[in-house]
């Protein structure tokens, strides 16, 4: 690799221009996933029972109860992933009318608070989302149809999604059970399935940054720029060169730049990088920070088989929070 070529190419790229932070939506499965209904006062008895346990409740009056949700993360988008689904909500059953058992109030439904901690197959954690709000019949006015019902603000995250915000809804289902079931046992006694997709507006998203010829998009033989003149090739490798990748690992404080290059010693970017042509996926074979850059990450990539010639639009994403979009030359 020529890290002298791609220093000063790169050191030349244009300040990006300030623009409307791009909207992504998530959509998280969460399986056997559980809803402990806290159904006896008696906390020395919460939590001992292997069950499953069904819970006691007094349906007519359920206002003020509380409850705690647990469920497995298995996929975002499609793509495998690991976590932990967990929320805490309590009854308000809120209603115009006087009925005994239920709060007098313009709205109703149930209170909650909701985390999802995100992590990669391996183990490797992605990072968090935190979102409160009420339940819902009906997604929020203007959200997405996907969306589901509810309204929840995300109102924060971790990692990935630091300063993260927007609005989530969910469809599924969970298994009721007492707050006297013993956790530990559930993924031995199951639960529902349901899918919480998340409206997420980044405080920084990926984004291609540009060189006097375009796109900062170079060839992987000789680091010359994709140009109209010397297009790229279907089945090539590309390297391009980007903001907003976020966390590595190593960990690197942030504001700091990337070390001298060392071969096996790279700060490889934490979260899941997807590019696509045409809407196809591009293997991606290496996503790294650049070094002695601060924030500004090297990706690897090829353009799939099959591209067709002519102008490609390529887009870029990480930890599923998509950049806009640029065009490339193909042949």
């Amino acid at each position: 690799m020529n890290w002298k070529t791609a220093f000063v190419l790169v050191a030349c790229a244009a300040a990006l221009a300030a623009q409307t932070p791009p909207v992504s939506v998530l959509n998280i499965e969460v399986e056997k996933a559980v809803l402990y209904w806290e159904d006896t006062p008696d906390m020395s008895k919460w939590g001992k029972l292997p069950g499953p346990v069904t819970p006691v409740l007094d349906k007519p009056n359920l206002a003020l109860k509380s409850r705690v949700m647990i469920g497995d993360i298995v996929s975002v988008n499609g793509r495998p992933s690991r976590g932990t689904f967990h929320a805490v909500g309590r009854n308000f059953l809120g209603t115009d009318q006087v009925i005994p058992g239920r709060a007098i109030a313009d709205w109703g439904g149930c209170v909650w608070n909701l985390w999802w901690v995100i992590l990669n197959p391996d183990g490797t954690l992605i990072g968090s989302i935190l979102a409160s709000g009420h339940g819902s019949s009906s997604p929020p006015p203007g959200a997405p149809s996907s969306l589901g019902p509810g309204l929840r603000a995300v109102i924060g995250g971790t990692g990935a999604f630091l300063g993260a915000r927007g609005q989530s809804g969910v469809t599924g289902t969970t298994r009721a059970a007492s707050i006297t079931e013993d956790p530990a046992y559930r993924r031995v006694n199951s639960g529902g399935n349901a899918t919480y997709s998340i409206q997420l507006i980044p405080m920084t998203w990926p984004e291609v940054l540009t060189v006097p010829t375009g796109p900062a998009i170079f060839h992987g033989e000789d680091f010359s720029p994709v140009t109209a003149e010397k297009p790229a090739r279907a089945g090539e490798r590309l390297v391009m060169s980007v903001s907003g990748l976020g966390p590595v690992k190593p960990n690197l404080d942030p504001g700091k730049p990337f070390p001298a290059w060392e071969a096996g010693k790279e700060h490889v970017v934490n979260s899941p990088v997807d590019v696509t042509v045409n809407g196809k996926a591009a293997a991606v074979t290496s996503a790294i920070g650049w070094p002695g850059m601060n924030n500004v990450y090297r990706v690897d990539f090829r353009v799939p088989e099959g591209t067709a010639a002519g102008a490609a639009t390529l887009g870029l994403s990480v930890a599923w929070i998509n950049g806009p979009e640029v065009k490339i030359p193909v042949r």
